[in-house]
């Protein structure tokens, strides 16, 4: 009989199915369970044990890995069989909000069970690779506890008690994941639109990529001082430089919707008097919703 600690794993999209294949990569016994069952096909071929239920996965392991698409999910799944929460330790590796994490931590714990909080950083292909990292909060003893089967998936970066703080780790990275692709597929329509393709443009994108640590360390040290001079650059060069970069993508018959909300940014930084401060000043106005009338209402 395998010494690896058994597993639930709910919900079986591409992530979940490739954490459960990893787990049985490693000898573990592994449950699971999906609403559409003939996903787990290609598991219990494996050696997977599905579950007749919900009810059924809580109830087989103590460590139970939720890889769901939000915390909707995970009530919609879990509220019906909520009783066998009662001594089951959930990692909850689906992503949401901070503030719907902290709620669903409180949701679980008010049900008798403990509440991790994950945030994978990697696409499923990263699962099971050792360079591959998910953020972890909540419980350090319960982390501790479960760690070593944690990194079967992928390496571990625990980050505190609050059960928000894996979640905001993860937001952050897909604030600048998202951001950055957009960009990117900017790049992709104005190279079309004067002949280039992709492949011609991408030594530059990469080339240009490679050397943004270098200005995320600068700024960085800069703006936690709270030192936004104008010494090394200004707001209203910034503001020209956009103003191209919006005017060249018109000029070649391209969407403007980013480019235009970028130039819309440094306007309101313009506006508030920043223009011959550094443009790192944009953070202070990012800093509340909507100043200046900017920003969307999240609902």
């Amino acid at each position: 009989m395998s010494s690896k600690q058994p597993v639930t794993v709910i919900g079986l999209g591409p992530m979940g199915q490739a954490m459960v294949h990893a787990l049985l990569d490693k000898g573990h016994h592994v449950t699971v369970w999906n609403r559409t069952a003939s996903r787990a096909d290609a598991l219990v071929a494996r050696g997977a044990v599905l579950a007749k239920s919900a009810e059924d996965a809580l109830a087989a392991n103590e460590l139970v890995v939720l890889s769901l698409t939000d915390y909707d999910a995970m009530y919609s799944v879990l509220e019906p069989a909520s009783h066998a929460l009662a001594g089951r330790v959930l990692v909850n590796l689906s992503s949401d909000t901070p503030e719907k994490t902290r709620a669903g931590a409180r949701w679980v714990s008010e049900h008798g069970g403990v509440h991790l909080t994950g945030g994978v950083t990697v696409p499923p292909s990263g699962i099971g690779q050792p360079d591959s990292s998910t953020f972890y909060s909540g419980p350090r003893q319960v982390f501790e506890a479960h760690r070593s089967t944690l990194e079967v998936l992928t390496g571990t970066d625990y980050r505190g008690e609050d059960p928000g703080l894996a979640a905001l780790m993860y937001q952050m990275g897909m604030v600048m994941f998202w951001t950055s692709m957009l960009s990117y597929w900017q790049v992709i329509a104005l190279a079309d639109a004067n002949g280039l393709t992709a492949a011609d443009v991408l030594p530059h994108a990469t080339d240009t990529m490679t050397g943004m640590p270098d200005f995320l360390s600068f700024y960085a040290e800069r703006i936690d001082a709270g030192d936004h001079s104008g010494d090394v650059d200004r707001l209203a060069m910034g503001m020209a430089s956009v103003e191209h970069v919006l005017h060249t993508n018109a000029d070649a018959g391209v969407d403007t919707a980013l480019p235009a909300a970028v130039a819309a940014v440094f306007r309101r930084g313009m506006d508030a008097g920043h223009a011959a401060d550094s443009f790192s000043s944009l953070v202070e106005l990012m800093k509340t919703a909507g100043a200046a009338g900017g920003g969307t209402t999240v609902r």
